[in-house]
């Protein structure tokens, strides 16, 4: 049995997120940051119908931003 799977998040140009779990074919996506939560939950319950999901979920927030030098 698998203890926690982690999901990396990215935020979208239009302000909603992308989850994509790193260890198992799971991707779901929402508008905002609570909604995003219970959508992780239910494709995790889902994708896990038959057997045990794990205890945990991590939500890894993985932020691309470009600063200028001058």
């Amino acid at each position: 049995m698998v203890d926690e799977i982690v999901f990396e998040v990215t935020q979208e140009e239009d302000g909603g997120f992308v989850a994509e779990c790193l260890t198992e074919a799971i991707v779901t996506q929402a508008d905002s940051w609570n909604e995003l939560r219970d959508e992780v939950r239910d494709a995790v319950r889902a994708y896990w119908h038959d057997g045990v999901p794990p205890s945990r979920i991590r939500l890894h927030l993985v932020r691309d931003e470009l600063l200028a030098t001058a």
